[in-house]
């Protein structure tokens, strides 16, 4: 999920800068640049931390500033399909929750949550189960997986990740405990 990666890319340094054309300075206009941005070979740019290489300034015809290509390190976030990824419930809604995992929200549709009926309670921001009596709400911790995974490369955050809790071993982190201790429970009787 998470990756330090080298990359190279071209940063342009503007005039007022080209006194001081410094790691630090090329540092700062890379994650302007890039921090954010999705890549469809490493993922999403969290962090630019180092800047390792800088190469010679090149003008272009009527460009103000002057094009540095940089190597650098960075850190990224790449989801991939059937991983297992923890995350925080950050909304709640009639269809199922959004939870944060990384840079980045999944979906986990109400029919992935669990295999009761789970109704939405608008109100308090929460999905129920009546038979059960158990609840998802904003800032439940879950682990789920990756089912899909739609990237958009000019608008990151317009990328959808589909999540399912289904299967053992997934869910909310409370409801796996539950299951844990009457797992022990029984094989203590």
């Amino acid at each position: 999920m998470y990756k330090r990666v080298r990359l190279k890319d071209t940063v342009e340094v503007p005039p007022k800068h080209l006194a001081d054309v410094s790691p630090q300075l090329v540092k700062r206009l890379l994650q302007d640049k890039l921090e954010g941005q999705m890549d469809e070979n490493v993922g999403s740019v969290v962090s630019v931390t180092e800047v390792h290489d800088i190469g010679d300034g090149a003008v272009l015809p009527n460009r103000p500033g002057v094009y540095y290509e940089a190597e650098f390190d960075a850190v990224t976030f790449d989801p991939k399909m059937q991983e297992v990824v923890d995350g925080e419930v950050v909304e709640v809604v009639n269809f199922g929750a959004f939870v944060g995992i990384g840079p980045v929200d999944g979906l986990l549709h109400v029919s992935q949550i669990s295999d009761e009926y789970l109704a939405y309670d608008e109100e308090n921001q929460q999905l129920a189960s009546r038979d059960s009596n158990r609840v998802l709400s904003v800032g439940d911790s879950v682990r789920a997986r990756i089912v899909t995974k739609s990237i958009d490369e000019r608008n990151p955050r317009d990328s959808k990740i589909g999540l399912t809790a289904k299967q053992p071993g997934l869910g909310k982190h409370g409801w796996l405990e539950e299951e844990r201790q009457r797992r022990e429970a029984q094989a203590g009787d």
